[in-house]
């Protein structure tokens, strides 16, 4: 007879961060910032115990350690989000026409795109503050997914087809993120 394993991933939460779970909404607040998310899975359990979060699975199978392993990443950088914050950088590449760049509302705009007349766009997600400095712009925020995906959203804004993109460099770039340089 062989006994199954228990599998429960114990997440030590650090010291000056609070943490409640209410209705599979888990919200982490420290210094005033305070950030949610909701993690469910119907085969999970997730529990509070003495300054620590808890997966625990009902079944044991490779899928379940897999959601388990996800929810753990998202804790993690839920607990650095309030404690740190993360940042993204993005360069502004021109050489064949000088771009504008600047920030109107939740938006980037890209004005004079290799010489476009119609300027692009790049949405600005909820809870992200952007700056623009020099040819660099920075965004920061508490929530990791949404500093990516507008930084990503100024790469995609700038993307060009019908160009060789080693003679065509131009647009805008993420040059360091969540604490690595990329060039």
């Amino acid at each position: 007879m062989i006994e199954a394993r228990r599998l429960i991933k114990e997440i030590e939460v650090p010291q000056g961060v609070e943490v409640k779970l209410e209705e599979n909404i888990l919200t982490f607040s420290s210094n005033g910032k305070e950030l949610s998310r909701k993690l469910f899975y119907p085969t999970l359990s997730i529990q509070i115990k003495e300054g620590k979060v808890l997966i625990e699975p009902k079944k044991f199978s490779k899928r379940e350690k897999k959601i388990i392993n996800t929810f753990q990443s998202h804790i993690l950088n839920m607990i650095k989000g309030v404690q740190d914050g993360w940042e993204y950088k993005v360069e502004i590449c021109s050489s064949h026409f000088p771009m504008n760049v600047g920030i109107e509302g939740d938006m980037i705009i890209v004005k004079n795109f290799f010489g476009e007349k119609v300027p692009r766009k790049a949405k600005i997600r909820e809870g992200v503050e952007a700056k623009i400095e020099g040819n660099i712009i920075t965004l920061k925020g508490m929530n990791k997914e949404m500093v990516g995906q507008t930084a990503g959203n100024c790469e995609k804004a700038t993307r060009i087809t019908n160009r060789d993109k080693r003679r065509f460099q131009d647009g805008l770039w993420i040059i360091h993120k969540a604490g690595k340089d990329l060039i």
